[in-house]
């Protein structure tokens, strides 16, 4: 088992969360259960699959759950562009949390490498 908490990704991945939840308050009050509840799930989940993995006993379900929050990362970074194409953010704010995204997505896959 890991602790979960003292990963790096895992606490960066609980900080972008909150940005989510930020910047998806200044979208349309009608997309509440579209693109809102879409991107505050996925981000939501990263994290959660982090902590979910890691109390598991082996490397390779830890290894399986890390992939399914790769998954959610994708799933946010697709939604970003669509919410950037539909104007609900800027290219400047998709920009800046494509960035941290990237760099969770980077130290995920650096550490998974390390679990198989």
């Amino acid at each position: 088992m890991h602790r979960y908490k003292e990963l790096k990704f895992w606490q960066f991945s609980r900080a972008f969360c909150k940005d989510i939840y930020a910047i998806t308050a200044t979208f349309p009050s009608d997309e509440k259960f579209g693109l809102i509840s879409q991107l505050r799930r996925a981000s939501v989940s990263i994290a959660s699959n982090i902590a979910e993995g890691a109390s598991r006993k082996s490397n390779k379900d830890f290894s399986r759950f890390l992939m399914i929050a790769l998954g959610s990362c994708y799933e946010v970074e697709t939604q970003l562009l669509i919410s950037m194409d539909l104007g609900f953010i800027s290219n400047e704010q998709n920009n800046e949390l494509q960035e941290k995204l990237t760099s969770i997505m980077k130290m995920m896959s650096k550490f998974n490498s390390t679990l198989i």
